[in-house]
């Protein structure tokens, strides 16, 4: 059975940092593109960053680019999100996500690609 599921959320400060980490399980993660979404209370589930399963390219919504990093490990099965400089707009629910087929870079952020999600990790930004 495939399984994601992250970690590393909390309570920061405006200006502080978190790492979240999605973990897989059932499946070797670098067969596998993972996006990164969020989903503040009232408003849709939106695209934070991509990363490739085959070069490690990354994509990124504008509204992080710069602060947020994505990167994998696949000898930990593990992709990790390093948010830094966070502000209280990136208060959310945090998911990782893996599509089973090839995702083109229009639909990157589009959820309906995706097959299988975590249970997701709240950030809370908040001084």
């Amino acid at each position: 059975q495939l399984q994601l599921v992250e970690s590393g959320g909390g309570l920061v400060q405006p200006g502080g940092s978190l790492r979240l980490s999605c973990a897989a399980s059932g499946f070797a993660l670098d067969y596998y593109a993972i996006g990164w979404f969020r989903q503040a209370p009232g408003k849709e589930r939106e695209g934070v960053s991509w990363i490739s399963s085959a070069d490690g390219s990354t994509y990124y919504a504008d509204s992080v680019k710069g602060r947020f990093t994505v990167s994998r490990d696949n000898a930990k099965n593990t992709v990790y999100l390093q948010m830094n400089s966070l502000k209280p707009e990136d208060t959310a629910v945090y998911y990782c996500a893996a599509p089973s087929a090839l995702i083109s870079g229009s639909h990157y952020f589009d959820p309906r690609r995706y097959d299988y999600w975590g249970q997701g990790t709240q950030v809370t930004v908040s001084s």
